[in-house]
Formats: structure tokens, sequence, C-alpha cells
């Protein structure tokens, strides 16, 4: 009788356990269900079994996540078509699979989104501009920043040579912005002091394009863009012909490479930027041609990863550090600035990538409530602990709920509003995180968390903004300026004959090409995922489980 009532108290336990993880994780009850547990650093999650990718090193392959490399991405096609889905022999999801079944713990957060919680939001995003903009006009206008933790203004730093005054403007201005264009630190009346350093980022360098385009557009003088796009295409010949990637740091009187780190973050982030954007405002074929060269080589070289966002086996998708010559990883870290790009993967139509290296981001804001200035992501830690209110993330997030409608991307804005004003929020304003993982603070409140972390958090919230209603015709600058897209801007005053010479062509004055962030402009995301997650909910648990969330 003994053994009996042990059986049985074994079955009972048994049927427990089951009815509990069914009530928890949203799966039923099954016979193999010991097989489909799969045990993690801090806990245990269900996965099914038919769903549950195979790591590179169960088939004898080596992972990137554990070796520092992987599989790159074979080239072809064009990046700037958008290419339908199509269903891979190596998918997980078969016919009929439903992207809420993923893993019941996502699918329930993320799936919705209420309207009045959208409109708290919305108002939240507001009222957390306004605070930090008024304290801002008290406490510091006209200097540049705010210290909001003492409530004082902070800069310029007038003894600087490479301030920048406005005032200087005067006089020759042709040739001391050609002057400018040769390096950061230049007085724009006096040129470039003798004691500057002659080293220049690629982005500073490179990212002039849209701003000086239009200016000279809509004065008829065509000394502004022409320098822009001199720098932008010298920079471009110094690209390496082996792999065709840029270095991150040059001497603008050798030509010589200072910096051969190639990334998409700080150091390079908004030249890639530029190329695209100055393309969708001017429809000049030169920078469309540069940008689809570029965004090749970063997909063979720098890109990580299973070769599909969500499908198939192996590792998510990453794009690391790389030496521009060899292609050869140089680093473990990321910077916080690379979360830009997922939002110019928007605007490209290479949506669904997009999808994968956000939810890479936004699992690291997860864990430390900010996205630490450097992250390696093989020691799941960060390099660089301070984060100063950076707008990147925002940004894509923002991107992709205009792409999708997905309400997952207003989940994840809510979650970042949320951590800025319990970790940031203090007497005067928004603080600097000095530590994010004790949450110390720096005094200081840069202006770009107003002009733009602030921005992108509320329009993200903001359905009937008059931008939405545009029907997309608009675009941002690097610094979160509205500029329209317009043929106006397709137009020129002057006649061209340098580009001629080099052999470049031109778009004539009609906007031919739609905006790239019009959520009409690609189909890569299946209708049927719109309103389920973006990612499927084990590969969201894989990239979880990547930086340490469990």
């Amino acid at each position: 009788m003994q053994w009996r009532s042990i059986v049985l108290g074994l079955l009972l336990l048994r049927l427990g356990l089951h009815l509990s993880l069914w009530l928890l994780f949203g799966f039923g009850p099954s016979l193999g269900f010991y097989q489909n547990l799969v045990p993690f650093r801090l806990g245990l999650s269900v996965v099914r079994q038919a769903e549950a990718p195979t790591r590179h090193r169960a088939s004898g392959k080596p992972s990137w996540f554990d070796q520092t490399w992987g599989k790159r991405r074979p080239a072809g096609g064009d990046p700037m078509m958008c290419r339908r889905q199509r269903p891979a022999a190596s998918s997980p999801a078969g016919p009929g699979y439903n992207f809420l079944d993923g893993f019941g713990e996502y699918s329930r957060k993320y799936s919705a989104f209420p309207e009045p919680q959208r409109r708290r939001m919305k108002e939240a995003a507001l009222r957390m501009f306004y605070f930090g903009y008024e304290n801002y006009m008290e406490h510091a206008f006209p200097q540049d920043e705010l210290n909001p933790i003492d409530c004082r203004g902070r800069g310029p730093d007038r003894d600087n040579p490479s301030n920048i005054n406005i005032n200087d403007v005067l006089g020759n201005y042709s040739l001391t912005l050609i002057d400018a264009l040769d390096t950061l630190a230049v007085n724009l009346k006096k040129g470039v002091p003798s004691t500057c350093l002659n080293e220049t980022c690629t982005a500073g360098a490179g990212s002039l394009l849209v701003e000086f385009g239009i200016l000279s557009r809509l004065i008829g003088d065509s000394t502004f863009e022409w320098v822009a796009r001199q720098a932008v295409r010298a920079l471009w010949k110094l690209r390496s012909d082996e792999t065709g990637l840029l270095g991150n740091v040059v001497n603008i009187q050798t030509g010589q490479w200072v910096g051969k780190q190639s990334g998409l973050g700080a150091g390079m982030d908004s030249f890639y930027e530029y190329l695209l954007k100055s393309y969708i405002l001017f429809g000049e074929n030169e920078d469309l041609e540069m940008f689809n060269a570029a965004y090749e080589s970063i997909r063979n070289h720098l890109r990580r990863g299973r070769e599909a966002c969500n499908e198939g086996e192996g590792d998510p998708p990453l794009y690391v550090n790389v030496n521009m010559f060899n292609g050869q990883l140089m680093n473990t870290w990321i910077d916080s600035l690379q979360a830009f790009f997922p939002g110019l993967q928007v605007l490209t139509g290479d949506v669904e990538d997009a999808i994968c290296l956000h939810a890479f981001y936004y699992a690291i804001w997860k864990r430390f409530g900010a996205l630490p200035e450097r992250y390696n992501w093989q020691l799941q830690a960060p390099d660089v602990m301070f984060y100063p209110l950076r707008p990147e993330l925002v940004e894509s997030t923002y991107l992709l709920y205009q792409a999708t409608k997905n309400p997952f991307y207003l989940h994840v804005g809510m979650d970042i509003l949320q951590s800025l004003e319990n970790y940031t929020k203090v007497r005067c304003g928004y603080a600097t995180l000095h530590h994010v993982i004790d949450k110390s603070k720096e005094d200081r409140m840069e202006s770009f968390f107003l002009s733009e972390t602030c921005k992108y958090l509320y329009l993200l919230f903001d359905e009937d903004n008059p931008l939405h209603r545009s029907g997309s015709k608009y675009i941002f600058t690097t610094e979160g300026h509205i500029l329209p897209v317009d043929k106006l801007f397709r137009e020129k005053l002057w006649e061209d004959v340098s580009s001629e010479e080099e052999g470049t062509a031109h778009n004539s004055g009609v906007l031919d090409h739609k905006p790239a962030n019009s959520s009409i402009n690609c189909n890569k995301v299946p209708s049927e995922r719109r309103y389920a997650l973006p990612l499927k909910g084990v590969y969201m648990q894989q990239i979880d489980q990547m930086v340490g969330l469990l």
C-alpha cells in the first residue's frame, strides 16, 4: 500500500506541476514536457522543442557569441529593394504557426497597447519635455546646457578656439567654410588654428550633405553643397580596396587612416545616415550608389549571426567592430550610438534585420534601465558605464513603429520613458547617469535630450500628430530637426559642371522616390504579424539570454 501511495503522490505532483506551468506560461500539458525545459542562468523558461533554434555548436559549427566570430551574410541583391519575406526550409515556424505562441510571457506583455495607456504616455512625454525645457530656460538660458542637479547653466567655453561662434560668420564665408570642412576644430572667421590636430572622424567630415545641400538649393549658391560633396568624395576614395570599408579617424593632411576601426557607432554613424538621407532629399544617384555599396560592405564584413532575423538557426544577428582593411574583429564591444542603425535600416527597407538589432539594444536597456556607452557582448557587461540621455534607441523605436504599427514598440517607448523618470529625474531636469548599474548621476543634461530624446518619445505616442498625417513627406536630420521631402530640394539654380566631369549622374527635379520612412514603402513584415510580436518569442528569449536577462 505504501508504494501505491508514493506512486499516486508522484502522479499528483506531476499534474500539479503541469497545471502551474500551464497557468504561468500559457503552455498545455505534454507527455514529453521534461524534454522541453530549457535551463538558463537565472531560471527556467519553456520553449517548444520544435521552435527552439539549434546552436551552432550542436552542429559542430562555432558560435560567434562564444568564439567572437560567425557566419557572414552573403552579399547579393539591392539593399534598397524591399524583398518580401519567403518561408525558409530551416524556419522553425511551419504552416499555420501563430507568432503569439512563441513564448507566452512575451506575447501577453507586448501584443496590445490600450488607447488610454497611449494617451497617458503621450502626456507623460510632454510633461517630461516641459520639465526639462522650463528648467533650462529658468536656470541656464542662454548658455548651451543645463546642470540639472545644481540648477545652473553650463558652457560654452569661449576660450576654446574650436568653439564655432555664429557672430564670426561674416566676411568671406565661401573660403572659410571650405576651411571648416578640413577640420572640426575651426574658427569660422580666422580659419584653422595652428595648434589644432589635423585629424577628424568620418562622421564629422562626412555629415554635412543634408544641411549644406539645403542651404545651397535655397539660396542658389552651389558653394555649400559643393564643399560638402568634396569632403564625402574624399573620404569615399580612401575606403579599403579589399573590404570597401572606411575607418573612423582620418588625418586630413596625409589622407592616412589614424583609426582603422570600422563600425556603425561613434565616429561613423551619421556618415552612412547622410548618404541615404541626402539621396532621399536631393535625388542624387551618386549618394544612393555610395550608400548601397557601403551597406553591402557592412553586411558582408560587420554582420554576425544567422542569415535571417526571424527564421533559421544560429545566433542573433549583430554588427561588430572590425579592421577596415581585412574585416577581422577588433574588439568585443559595441557603443550606444549604434542603436541608431535599426532606424536607418527602416529607411532603406530592411525592416526584418532592423527588428533583430533593435531587440538586442532593447534587451540591454531592460537589463540596466539605460544604455551604457559601451557594452561588451562577450562579457555581457558594460565597458563604459555612463548614459548621457542619448536618443538613438528611441529614434529607432519610433521609426520601427511607424513602419510596422506594432504595439511592441509602444511598450518599448513606455519602458524607456519610465526608466528616465525613475533613474534620471532630479530637481531641475534630467541628469546623465554616471553609472548604469548603481544609477549614480552626473550634473549634465545635454541639449539633445530635449531636441531628440523627448521629441521621439512624444511622436511615438502621438498618433494624430500632423507629421503622421502628411503621408510621410518628411525626414529628420541627424540632430532631430524636421525637413520636408519636397521637389524644391531636387531643383538646382545653378549649372552643374564639376559632378559631370567626375562622372556622376543626377536625377531630375521630379520627386520619384517614395519617402523611405513611409509605412507603405515596404511589405517585408507580413500582415499577420502586424499586431503580433515583431520577433518570434523564441528568438526574443534568445536575445534576452544573450545579454544576461535570463
